[in-house]
């Protein structure tokens, strides 16, 4: 009867290491909490849309209407439709810095409806 030793197991890959997981899964747990907390802010620092207005701000779920009232006419509009017939707008505003430095800000909508935006 021989005796015979173990093979050495190979050392486990860095990424699968269990403290490894853990942390990463910590960060990807924090990033989506932080991206979700992001996504649905706005609706919560405003008590009413007619705050966001009297303040000068836009907050998804506006009409057009209201964001009229907030920021005013825009400098062009562009209208267009999907395939299934939904009315998108992208409103663009022009802020003049100074004679040479213009800032855009860019609304979408669709139908009646501000889902977006980049200022």
């Amino acid at each position: 009867m021989t005796h015979e030793t173990p093979a050495a197991l190979p050392p486990v890959p860095f990424l699968r290491r269990r403290s490894v997981r853990l942390a990463l899964y910590g960060v990807l747990g924090a990033i989506l909490l932080g991206m979700l907390t992001w996504r649905f802010l706005p609706y919560y620092q405003y008590t009413s849309l007619d705050e966001a207005i009297a303040k000068k701000r836009v907050v998804v779920g506006m009409s057009r209407e209201q964001v009229l009232k907030s920021w005013g006419s825009p400098y062009k509009i562009d209208v267009t439709y999907t395939d299934s017939g939904t009315r998108r707008e992208l409103w663009v505003f022009e802020d003049w810095i100074d004679s040479a430095t213009v800032k855009h800000r860019y609304l979408y909508f669709e139908e009646n409806a501000l889902v977006g935006g980049w200022y």
